[in-house]
């Protein structure tokens, strides 16, 4: 008997989902250490799972490693370190903290979480329908990771600080909405996946890159909250030009519509001028 063509494929490829698995682990870590007040250390997990997340796609490419298993597991990755550990850090942190303001201020805490996390399950779902069309520049709507590394550089920069969670809890209370809404909008942030990693490169980027390692290496929470806040930024800003873009463009193709109308009326014109004066 022949076998049959239609027969699923076994296993999964080793390294890619081995870095996915990682990556999940630090999001794990990271709600265990906000439940038991480690913020600081929870924090760092979730920029651990960041940086394994970057790496698990890029690796999947570079090795031709690619497969439906691995996008899904990365996915559902993504739904625990990016959705579920931001969110409860910042309500571990000071969320629930409101609660001592009056009932409904504790419900407006726990509920702002709630949206984070619901926004980052439609961003994701979004992003998995939509992933073989997409223009790979650009992401629609902030990138979960991003979004999940804004809230973790906040706390972490909140704690170095020695500020007190109380003095800053509405201010989280926006973030976390604010970030949510994001991650399931229409603003356009730049993805870095059409970056080539085997072409030459200015050496003032490499001068760039050594100059922002070392500022990090100095102050960690103040470099990582000045860049988050920086990017988050330039999604409005891209976005506002993006638009003016195809605004130019609708007006260039009106104008070239009624040129091309306007010339075949001419041209309709000419003959029957011609015979009226035969």
């Amino acid at each position: 008997m022949s076998e049959r063509p239609n027969m699923r494929q076994r296993g999964a490829f080793l390294l890619p989902n081995a870095l996915t698995t990682l990556a999940l682990f630090a999001g794990v870590y990271s709600i265990i250490a906000g439940i038991n007040g480690a913020y600081i250390s929870a924090a760092v997990a979730i920029g651990i799972a960041g940086i394994l997340d970057g790496l698990d796609g890029r690796v999947a490419r570079m090795t031709n490693t690619q497969s439906e298993f691995g996008v899904q597991y990365d996915s559902l990755s993504d739904m625990i370190s990016f959705g579920l550990a931001p969110a409860l850090l910042a309500f571990n942190w000071c969320l629930q903290g409101m609660a001592d303001i009056s009932p409904t201020a504790g419900k407006l805490g726990w509920l702002a979480a709630f949206v984070y996390i619901a926004c980052a399950a439609l961003r994701l779902a979004r992003f998995n329908s939509q992933a073989g069309g997409d223009d790979k520049t650009y992401f629609q709507g902030l990138a979960s990771p991003a979004a999940a590394l804004s809230v973790a550089v906040c706390v972490w920069f909140f704690e170095d600080q020695n500020i007190a969670a109380e003095s800053v809890r509405w201010f989280m209370w926006v973030l976390t909405i604010v970030l949510g809404l994001l991650m399931f909008s229409n603003v356009r942030y730049f993805s870095f996946k059409t970056i080539a990693t085997n072409e030459k490169v200015p050496m003032f980027w490499l001068f760039l890159m050594m100059l922002a390692l070392v500022l990090f290496a100095i102050d960690p929470p103040t470099v990582g909250l000045v860049i988050g806040s920086i990017y988050i930024s330039s999604g409005f800003i891209m976005t506002l030009i993006g638009r003016r873009k195809r605004q130019a463009r609708r007006a260039l193709r009106r104008n070239l519509r009624r040129q091309a109308a306007a010339r075949r009326a001419a041209e309709q014109e000419a003959p029957a001028a011609g015979e009226d004066k035969v």
